[in-house]
């Protein structure tokens, strides 16, 4: 199986601006690195979260986990981070890479007007 593997210089860069270390109040969270390991194979592949890998654990946890980050805007940091490196520099996403779920697709919208042939059109 292909994983996009966090590189050790990446990892040491990152660490101390995620949640979860020892030194914060509150829980202490488990592995950080394996749960990034976790959300960059659901980046490469594509995949949804219910077909992660056992071994990176729940999925319903890493998903839930994944939420809180980006709604307390950790994954900007991160991002903002990594992204001194020039492998990371012009990283893009289009549509040729990404696939949408049927259900993510807009909703096609209805003609509710159409021209007769033997009407103008002003």
């Amino acid at each position: 199986m292909s994983r996009i593997k966090l590189q050790d210089h990446q990892w040491n860069r990152i660490k101390d601006l995620l949640p979860g270390k020892r030194s914060d109040c509150g829980v202490t969270a488990q592995c950080n690195r394996a749960f990034l390991e976790a959300v960059l194979w659901i980046a490469r592949t594509g995949a949804p979260w219910r077909d992660l890998p056992k071994e990176f654990g729940k999925w319903h946890s890493v998903y839930v986990r994944y939420d809180r980050w980006c709604q307390k805007g950790i994954w900007v940091a991160v991002f903002e981070e990594l992204s001194k490196d020039q492998d990371f520099e012009y990283i893009m996403v289009d549509g040729s890479i990404v696939w949408v779920h049927q259900h993510g697709a807009p909703k096609k919208q209805l003609r509710t007007t159409k021209l007769l042939e033997n009407q103008e059109v002003t």
